[in-house]
C-alpha cells in the first residue's frame, strides 16, 4: 500500500461523507432559516419552535433520501473491499 493509495481512498472517504451528509445539513438550514424568518416577521421568540421544524425536516429528509445514500454508501464499500487484495502484499 503506497502513500498515494492512502491519499487515495482518504480522499474518496471524505467526498463520500460530504455527499451524504449534505443534503440533510441543507434541508435543516433550510428549515432553520425559514422558522427564524418566521419568528422574526411575527415576533414570536419560542425556543422550541426552532427545534421542532428542522427535527421534522431532517428525518422526512432522512426517509426520502435513505435508499440513496445506502446505495452510495454500499458502492463505497464495495470499492474499498474489493480493492482490498491489490493492497495486501
Amino acid at each position: 500500500m503506497t502513500a498515494d493509495s492512502i491519499a487515495t481512498i482518504g480522499r474518496e472517504t471524505i467526498e463520500v461523507a460530504m455527499m451524504v451528509a449534505a443534503p440533510v445539513l441543507i434541508c435543516a438550514l433550510a428549515a432553520g432559516l425559514l422558522v427564524s424568518l418566521l419568528q422574526a416577521v411575527t415576533r414570536v421568540q419560542e425556543q422550541t419552535m426552532a427545534f421542532v421544524p428542522k427535527i421534522i425536516a431532517v428525518f422526512i429528509a432522512l426517509l426520502v433520501l435513505l435508499p440513496w445514500m445506502m446505495d452510495v454508501m454500499v458502492g463505497f464499500t464495495s470499492r474499498i473491499l474489493s480493492g482490498i487484495p491489490g493492497y495486501v502484499g
